[in-house]
């Protein structure tokens, strides 16, 4: 029995090394085929999965577009990214770079956090074919899905992440903007049932991140493994705190007055960049309490706060659109 036991784990340990080579082989595969161009295209499409891009992106989506699929396409890239973190943390497998610095990684300042899974492609996937299922197109959802295979390449490209954490984000992505997104919106046909559902989630993502900023802050967790987790977490809260607020409160209609539409957009952002600076008034020792507060008032202004005042300025005007 020991024998067979014994067997059996070194025939696991034999595998995981040689698919780990295997992945060794593959980055090493894409380090050689680098050119300066292939560089920018990799660099290019892998800014198109960072949150800046997506947020500006959701923001029109949300203020102009159509409310409900800005909820949609933001409940599917919050709680794929809340998953994708969620395993990071408690795998926490390291980086290629780390293992084999010989792989000369590009972009490492994108690269925070433990490398299984991938969030650029997690992120990437959860968001544009969810966006994509509104316009009920075909070819749309190939070049989204496309798109975001493409993403998980550039993190290959880039060797900062392995295959395989590109390949496990792209499933956990799908999984959430072809199903999840769906069942979301039939949720957002009922007002009242939406009210609760966002409450009951800003409950459940905002406490444990005020838990793990505490912890984190008295450095009784693992800060590279769990500070990402907070920080989605916190932006979940707020986001679905603001949700509420503009539910029962606000209701406002999207904006189809282009200089309207654009004013919007450009206050919004501006209120995003005001907040994520306030990063500087924190000090050193309270920087993971810092990072819960600035992250929830990111997600509590974008979806709440700013259509609030909006409303009450005439940039915007309420009614029964979207949502």
């Amino acid at each position: 029995m020991e024998s067979r036991i014994f067997t059996r784990i070194f025939h696991q340990v034999a595998l995981s090394c040689y698919i780990l080579h295997m992945q060794y082989a593959i980055l090493s595969f894409f380090r050689n085929l680098e050119t300066p161009f292939l560089n920018t295209l990799a660099n290019i499409l892998s800014m198109l999965g960072e949150e800046g891009v997506m947020i500006f992106i959701m923001l029109i989506v949300y203020y102009v577009w159509d409310k409900r699929t800005g909820y949609c396409v933001f409940t599917s890239l919050l709680g794929a990214q809340v998953m994708t973190n969620g395993i990071k943390a408690i795998v926490r497998f390291p980086r290629p770079f780390t293992l084999h610095p010989d792989l000369l990684a590009d972009r490492v300042e994108t690269a925070t956090g433990y490398s299984f899974p991938s969030g650029h492609t997690t992120g990437a996937a959860a968001f544009y074919p969810a966006l994509a299922r509104r316009s009920k197109s075909r070819w749309v959802m190939v070049a989204a899905i496309g798109l975001a295979i493409l993403i998980g390449l550039s993190r290959n490209m880039l060797r900062v992440h392995w295959p395989a954490d590109v390949v496990v984000g792209l499933f956990i992505g799908l999984v959430f903007s072809l199903a999840v997104s769906r069942l979301v919106e039939r949720i957002c046909e009922d007002r009242n049932r939406l009210a609760t559902f966002s409450s009951a989630i800003a409950v459940i993502a905002g406490f444990p991140a005020i838990i793990m900023a505490v912890l984190l802050s008295a450095h009784l967790i693992d800060s590279t493994a769990f500070s990402d987790l907070m920080k989605i977490l916190s932006l979940a809260g707020g986001a679905y705190a603001g949700c509420v607020l503009e539910i029962r409160l606000v209701s406002f209609r999207e904006q189809r007055n282009p200089a309207k539409a654009v004013a919007c957009i450009l206050l919004s952002m501006a209120g995003v960049a005001v907040i994520m600076a306030m990063k500087a008034i924190f000090p050193d020792n309270a920087y993971f309490i810092g990072s819960f507060i600035r992250y929830f008032l990111l997600g509590f202004w974008a979806t709440g706060l700013f259509p609030f005042i909006a409303t009450r300025i005439r940039l915007m005007e309420t009614g029964t659109s979207g949502t």
